[in-house]
């Protein structure tokens, strides 16, 4: 690299990734919101829309790991670029359903499918290929862009549908979308080798691979090499826990929660884009952790704090927002997504090359579990009158997924904590953060 470049493109790369995360966080952040104005309009019951984003939630990570194969055969901008239109799309043409069937068709398959190519497989792919040092400090900035669109949005959506109706918010949401695009053009690219120039923290080039067909058949073979290891499975279900627990759970249901008590749902959006706020400062956290300390352990004591949250939050919820309300949402927050970057470290660990498509399959399982806590909070809710027996229930599922990040056995010789970081120390993209890389398309067992 000249010495006049001071700027190596990796970081450019990687805010353009963190603009178009916040692009897509935009109808992310919209469901909690929109569930009573879509109630109070058209009769429909809140497990009916609650439905529709379960369905958003299941192909949102159901597409992941076809998406970060097809980000392979095709390259990331032109994935990301599709993903963000389709987006704009869903959240446009929402504005004139007039069925259940409709909103589920634009809310849950267009969105869930949109938003589902940019999930966090994506992350891991733009970090394994662009970084090598850094690597977990800019998995967690990426994976907290989701929390910054959340932040940006909610409070911003909540007034215009108070001010102006649903549909409004839904066409700020398309319209954003819609304006990264041709950020994504210009300024996104594949690999560093497609400028002549290493990764960051490499001395070396290192080629881009041969782009080939059969992106559906590599996202699939990748499942089956990996869920013959009970590392694949630990993982997964920790993941899932995880998906009920935020996506599906609070980030859903939290807002209708606070508005059974009397709170009003500007001041609920609110709470929620602190926890938004939080979490971003929480996760880029967890990413240095990540670096330099064992990734199991960082996974079990971020489940079970999140869990002990979980069982206290029924007690705190008012009419107004006290200070303990207050407590939780900073602790919740910093909580939130710091899961990520340690588990998208471990995929890497155990599955080399093929750790992004992985965590591809591991974030579907995260997208699944949320999809059954949307509906199935919305369905407790509307059976029993109240959320409470959904708290207590995803508090001690939590505790359950600490158990499985501890059960995770690390590799014979493996250090501890991750290796000094030297720039020279690696070419190869797939070199974990924490620890040295398995050989491409193999898997190690956790137990």
């Amino acid at each position: 690299m000249s010495p006049r470049r001071r700027l190596h493109p990796a970081w450019i790369v990687a805010g353009v990734a963190f603009v178009a995360l916040v692009g897509a966080a935009g109808f992310r952040a919209t469901p909690s919101v929109l569930l009573h104005p879509l109630h109070a309009e058209f009769g429909w019951p809140l497990a009916t829309i609650s439905a529709a984003v379960s369905v958003n939630l299941l192909l949102f990570g159901l597409t992941a790991p076809f998406a970060a194969a097809l980000m392979d055969r095709f390259g990331i901008r032109r994935v990301v670029a599709a993903a963000l239109t389709l987006v704009a799309a869903g959240s446009g043409l929402t504005v004139f359903m007039r069925t259940s069937a409709e909103l589920i068709l634009c809310w849950g398959v267009l969105v869930g499918l949109g938003t589902g190519s940019m999930a966090l497989a994506f992350v891991a792919t733009v970090t394994g290929r662009w970084f090598v040092r850094r690597r977990g400090l800019v998995t967690g900035v990426l994976t907290a862009g989701g929390a910054a669109g959340q932040l940006v949005f909610l409070p911003l959506l909540a007034n215009l549908v108070a001010a102006y109706g649903w549909r409004a918010a839904a066409l700020v949401v398309a319209g954003a979308t819609l304006a990264v695009v041709p950020l994504v053009v210009w300024l996104l690219r594949d690999h560093p080798a497609d400028l002549g120039l290493p990764p960051y923290g490499a001395t070396e080039v290192v080629p881009a691979p041969a782009r080939t067909g059969g992106a559906a058949t590599r996202a699939l073979r990748a499942l089956r090499t990996a869920a013959r290891t009970p590392a694949f499975w630990l993982l997964a279900g920790g993941f899932a826990i995880c998906g009920m627990s935020t996506n599906g759970l609070v980030g859903t249901h939290f807002i209708p929660a606070a508005h059974d008590h009397g709170m009003t749902e500007t001041a609920a959006a609110g709470l929620l884009a602190l926890v938004g706020l939080f979490d971003i400062a929480g996760t880029i956290a967890s990413g240095w952790l990540t670096d330099r300390f064992d990734s199991r352990v960082l996974l079990a004591a971020y489940y079970a704090l999140r869990g002990l949250s979980l069982m206290v939050l029924p007690s705190l919820f008012g009419d107004s927002a006290r200070p303990s309300m207050l407590v939780f949402v900073i602790f919740y927050g910093l909580d939130w997504v710091a899961t990520v970057p340690p588990t998208v470290a471990l995929c890497r660990e155990y599955f080399g090359s093929s750790g992004a498509v992985v965590f591809g399959w591991v974030f579907a399982a995260h997208q699944l579990g949320a999809a059954v806590a949307a509906t199935g909070a919305g369905l407790i809710r509307d059976q029993l009158g109240s959320y409470t027996l959904a708290w207590y229930a995803a508090g001690a599922l939590c505790a359950a997924a600490a158990l499985f990040s501890m059960l995770l056995r690390r590799r014979p010789g493996q250090p501890t904590t991750a290796p000094p970081r030297s720039a020279g120390s690696s070419t190869a993209p797939a070199v974990p953060t924490g620890g040295s890389a398995a050989p491409a398309g193999t898997a190690v067992s956790a137990g």
